[in-house]
Order: structure tokens, then sequence, then C-alpha cells
């Protein structure tokens, strides 16, 4: 009995070492693992005949399986790291990059000349404390213009007729309705500047556009004065151009009051580039600030303007034609 069983455990061994050498899979070694090692694998069921042994015969078989499994066991851990290693080497030479090879080549892209005006701005007013806000191209009139002082009937409304929507919503005519709408949800102190795309009505040539881009900033505080405008006027106007003449004159908008223009020299002539004035108190009531508590002043310009005495353009139609040759210029 003994020497059969020992017959066939020494079988076992060299069959299954074999097997597991020919295992080309993880799969596949998987399998042969519990075929001879499993609980209802071939060790186990002639193991289980060792009840019929002798007790001197009992250790003697014992050993001799111990020796089988731990030898199954090697082959089996031997031809897991092969296959483990043949499956990574497989794997890096499908994914191999020559680095020799040339890449693809993909042109550095350029700032456009409006995001660059418009970067250099916030960067400016962001300098100076203020917080960039945003809002809806798509306004209704109350934020576009009631709430801005220009009721239906005023006539500033007809220098801002503009793109009016079948809903009765409208294109927004400035970024002002962002100043309202973070009036209404913040409490001073407010210090804000809105860019954005703009519409307007108007007949497109060398210096107008239909479609074009405003910057406009907010300042909302206690005991502020027109003082504190030009100063932050000036200084951001001297950044943004140098150490220039700058000068204020009298003008009018419905949401500011007093209003005034702002001019610089340049290359010898006056050049108008910005509009501002202090915050007219119903402005201020309409998003529920005090005005006798609260003072405010605004100042808003036109990106492409800015373009265009900076890098010198003759015709707005340029930084809109998406013509490679004119915007590899900067």
């Amino acid at each position: 009995m003994t020497n059969n069983l020992e017959t066939q455990l020494l079988a076992l061994q060299e069959q299954g070492e074999k097997a597991i050498a020919t295992a080309d899979t993880l799969e596949r070694l998987e399998e042969l693992k519990v075929s001879y090692l499993g609980k209802k694998g071939q060790l186990g069921v002639l193991l289980r005949s060792m009840g019929q042994l002798s007790e001197q015969e009992r250790p003697i078989i014992g050993a001799i399986a111990n020796t089988v499994k731990e030898a199954l066991q090697n082959s089996l851990e031997r031809q897991r790291a092969a296959l483990e290693s043949a499956e990574i080497e497989a794997q890096l030479k499908a994914e191999t990059l020559d680095v020799t090879m040339p890449g693809i080549y993909r042109p550095q892209g350029r700032i456009h000349p409006l995001n660059g005006i418009i970067d250099r701005a916030l960067d400016i007013f962001v300098g100076m404390g203020y917080t960039v806000a945003s809002g809806p191209e798509m306004e209704t009139d109350y934020y576009n213009f009631e709430a801005l002082n220009t009721p239906p009937d005023h006539p500033a409304r007809d220098m801002q007729d503009t793109f009016y929507l079948s809903d009765g919503n409208l294109l927004r005519t400035h970024t002002s309705s962002v100043q309202i709408r973070y009036m209404e949800t913040e409490e001073p102190p407010i210090r804000i500047v809105a860019p954005g795309r703009v519409y307007r009505r108007d007949n497109v040539d060398a210096t107008h556009a239909a479609v074009f881009h405003q910057i406009e900033l907010l300042a909302v505080d206690e005991d502020l004065t027109f003082t504190d405008l030009k100063g932050t006027v000036k200084v951001f106007l001297q950044a943004m151009f140098g150490d220039v003449p700058i000068r204020f004159r009298a003008s009018y908008f419905p949401f500011t009051e007093p209003s005034a223009e702002v001019d610089l020299q340049w290359n010898g002539r006056w050049l108008e580039v910005m509009g501002c004035g202090m915050v007219d108190p119903n402005v201020l009531k309409a998003v529920g600030y005090d005005p006798e508590v609260y003072k405010g002043f605004a100042a808003g310009f036109g990106v492409e303007r800015f373009a265009m005495v900076l890098h010198e353009l003759d015709d707005i139609r340029r930084v809109y034609a998406s013509d490679l040759r004119f915007l590899r210029q900067f």
C-alpha cells in the first residue's frame, strides 16, 4: 500500500511539473493550482487514502506528500514569475515610444491682441484691490437700462438702441448690468471690474463694430469722492500707456452724476479713451443702498479702442478677421 501510494505521489509531482511548465497564461496557471493543490485537487484525493495506512507508514507518506506539495508550489511560483515578466515585456514593447523620431509639430499659440489688453487691464485693477465680476450677455431691460437710471422714455436709450429678442430681453449694450447684479447680492465696500462682450446697433466701419468688448469698474464705499475716481483712473491709464498727460472733460451719462470723459495725449493729440463719473443716487437706491451713507464711482472703456491705440491699428475689423498674417504680429 505504501509503495503504491508513494509511486502515485511521485507520478503526480512529475505530471504536475510538466503541466505547470507548459502553462502559457496566468489564468491557465491558476487552473492548474486548483487542479493539483486545491481542496478537491488531485493531491488531496491521494492523501485521503492515508487513513488506510499503519501508524508506521503515515509519517513516511506524509513526508513524501509535503515534498510533492512544496515542489508543485515552487513550480507554480517560478512559472508565475516568468509569465508576469513576459507580460510586462510584451506591454513595454507594445507601448514603446521611439524618442528619436520627430514629433508632430504644433505651432505655439499666441495671445489675441484683445485678450492681451483685457489681461493687462485686469492685472492692473486686481493689483489695486478690485475683484473680477461677470454677468450674462443676454440681459433684461431692467438690468440693462431701468436699474441704471434709464427708464423707457429716456433719450439716452437712443444712443444704445440694440438687439432686442422676441421674449423682450436684449443683448447687453454695456457691462454696467454686471454692476447692478453684483450690488444686489453684496454689501459695501465694493471694488469690482467687469470685462465682457457687448452689442450695439452700430454701422461697421474702421472704428466701429456691432459687437465689441468693454471693461468697467465700480467702487462703492463711505466717503468716496471724485478725487478718488480721478486718482484711480490716472493710475490705471499711466500703467497702460505710460506717463502721459490726462484730462477730464465734463460729460453726461444717465447712471453717473457728475460725469466726465477722459482723454490722454498720444502722439501729439488728445484721444478720448474712457467715460467715468460718480454713481447716481438713483442707481444706489435701485440696489437697496442708502445714498446718504454710501458713495460710488464707475468708469469704463472699450477694449478695441485701447488695442487700436497701443498697437497702432488702422482698422478695428482686423482684430475680428482671424487672419494669421495679422495675428502672428502679436
